[in-house]
Order: C-alpha cells, then structure tokens, then sequence
C-alpha cells in the first residue's frame, strides 16, 4: 500500500468510512486499538492487550477484525513465527455524520462508532484534568476546555467547520512512532460543533 507520496511503507493519510467498512470499527475496544495504533505506531496483540487492560486473545480477536476491514496491516519487517506486529494502514478515518440520517441501515452501526469516538474524548480529557496538578504552568495554561452556545444557520455552521479544519492542517500533524522534538508534545485537538436544536 503506498501513500500520496509513493512510499510503500508509509500509511495512506485517511479512508472514507461507509456502510461497507463501518462495521469494522463499530466496537469500542477496536476504536481504541486503532487510535493506539495510529498515535503511538506498530505493535503486538500482547502490547496491545497490556496497554488496554485486555486479554491478549480480545486484542488478537479484534485486530483480525480491524484487518478483515482493511483498517490495520502486519507489520512484516518486526514480527515473527511467534509474533505478529500490526501498524494502521490509514493515519485517520472521516465519517459522514449526515448518512445516518439518510441511510437507516447505517445508523445503528455509526451511532456506536461516534459513540466510541465521543468516550475516547472524554477519556483524554478525564486524563489532561487528572495530569494537569503535575503539570508546568506553562502547559497548563495553554490547554483548555471551553464552550460557547452560538447561534448559526447550517451555511455559518459548515463555514466554521471548514474555518477549523484548516487551521488544523496549518500545525505540525504527528505521525506514528515519530520522536518529538524537545518542547513539543502530542496535543489532542478535538471539534464538537453539535447543533442543539432542530429547526
């Protein structure tokens, strides 16, 4: 598989989920193994299991799974007869959130896949309150969590999505295993634009 640029070894940078798909990440543990995957790159089923506080056959179980789906690849170069390395075969996954007002059929599988999606944001923000006492003050200061009520019409709504989203693509993206450089860390940067009403 090779990426925008050719290089075989590199990721693809995202894959469209749809009703075909879609169903290989509609389940929490393999939200979280795939996420694990693309923030911290390859590892083993075992690796995986331990990190999560899974059994080793769960994680073996769903990463065959994620794999069936094409969401995951083995990592051929790390393993052997004994054990196998699976890294992400996509750097990150866009969903159409409107398909599941469209298609009934869709709607059950991609509301627990949002569902996955909107535990794991919690849980990395349970994780940056609990951290933020260790924290430097510095860090501290600069992340936040914070929310306003505004009031738009669908076309201001869709014009502050695409706002946000490129001013996300102006900042350094990380990639899978790759080493920080001193004085950065990964940040979690997460949108929730959720109209609250309907009209």
């Amino acid at each position: 598989m090779e990426d925008a640029k050719g290089n075989p070894d590199s990721p693809e940078s995202s894959v469209e989920l749809d009703i075909g798909n879609i169903k290989g990440l509609a389940h929490p543990l393999r939200v979280k193994i795939l996420g694990l995957l693309r923030l911290d790159g390859p590892a083993t089923a075992s690796g995986l299991a331990s990190r999560l506080g899974e059994s080793s056959g769960a994680t073996s179980y769903h990463l065959r799974q994620l794999e069936k789906f094409g969401f995951v690849v083995e990592e051929s170069a790390r393993g052997s007869a004994r054990e196998r390395w699976w890294k992400a075969a996509h750097m990150s996954s866009h969903f159409d959130e409107s398909s599941l007002a469209r298609n009934p059929e869709s709607a059950l599988l991609g509301g627990e896949y949002l569902h996955a999606i909107a535990n794991g944001a919690r849980l990395r923000m349970d994780q940056w309150i609990d951290a933020l006492p260790s924290m430097s003050e510095g860090w501290a200061k600069a992340g936040t969590i914070s929310d306003w009520a505004l009031r738009l019409s669908e076309e201001e709504l869709l014009s502050l999505r695409a706002e946000i989203e490129a001013l996300a693509t102006k900042y350094p993206h990380h990639e899978a295993g790759a080493p920080l450089e001193p004085g950065r860390v990964v940040v979690g940067f997460q949108v929730q634009l959720l109209p609250l009403e309907r009209s």
